[in-house]
């Protein structure tokens, strides 16, 4: 499954100062079982916004995770929040088809 949400950096912040939160927070979050990998991606034209994924091997995995916590990325993510506004735009199961154009495999 995919959780993703948007990324808005506030005036005078940077998608920069973000993603090194967000590394330093998925290195420890990433340790949990089920968990998948993570990726940020800017919006095109607006560098300062940002979409983030976070895949994880069912939705089950994700709260277990959510379910403990863990100072050190509560600490990460405080230290964000400042000058981040996070909008979640859901959680996403892997799809059961993929519609691909003929002769294209995925």
């Amino acid at each position: 499954m995919k959780f993703i949400f948007e990324v808005r950096m506030k005036e005078g912040h940077t998608a920069e100062e973000y993603a090194d939160a967000w590394v330093r927070a998925s290195e420890i979050i990433q340790q949990a079982p089920g968990a998948r990998g993570t990726e940020l991606h800017r919006k095109i034209g607006d560098p300062n916004t940002m979409i983030a994924i976070a895949r994880w091997d069912s939705k089950e995995a994700r709260d277990a995770m959510e379910s403990k916590h863990n100072p050190s990325v509560a600490d990460i993510i405080r230290s964000v929040a400042p000058f981040v506004e996070i909008t979640p735009l859901g959680e996403f199961e892997e799809p059961e088809w993929v519609v691909l154009p003929p002769g294209r495999s995925g």
